[in-house]
């Protein structure tokens, strides 16, 4: 049965049995495929998406729950040309060093960020507590995210 929501400010319509997560209706539906598939449960943070502003595990979310409602994925997140605050901090922090990990590190910082604009260190962690970095960039993270909170980016 066809499924409706709205992703990256599109209205999109997916055919795909209505227990499909939510991850594999933006990747294999949708071509979206900077949203990551990393362990399946909920644990990594690889596939984090927003829904409705909310981060959201996309490989536990099925594509039902999502039905009506604005996903936004990390190809979403800029304003056309314009990176996001978080993704420009990212940049400009290096924080990136496989990558495999970063939509997700991204997405879960940027609803931080709109939740809470001014995060402490503490806030940070517990926010970003669930995204699993290989390459263990975790202290980079934690300044782009404060970079962009004092939006001392793209100077």
């Amino acid at each position: 049965m066809p499924v409706t929501l709205t992703v990256n400010g599109e209205p999109r319509t997916v055919d795909v049995p209505p227990d499909t997560p939510l991850l594999w209706a933006l990747r294999d539906a949708l071509g979206l495929t900077g949203t990551k598939f990393g362990c399946g449960i909920a644990q990594c943070g690889a596939c984090t998406v927003h829904v409705d502003g909310e981060a959201r595990r996309s490989c536990v979310t099925p594509i039902s729950a999502a039905e009506g409602r604005s996903v936004t994925t990390i190809e979403g997140l800029a304003d056309g040309e314009t990176l996001h605050r978080v993704q420009q901090a990212w940049l400009e922090e290096d924080v990136v060093q496989c990558g495999y990990c970063q939509s997700g590190q991204i997405m879960s910082a940027a609803a931080l960020l709109a939740a809470n604009p001014r995060p402490s260190d503490r806030d940070i962690d517990v926010a970003m507590a669930g995204n699993i970095c290989r390459c263990g960039t975790y202290d980079r993270v934690r300044t782009a995210i404060r970079r962009a909170a004092s939006g001392e980016v793209g100077r």
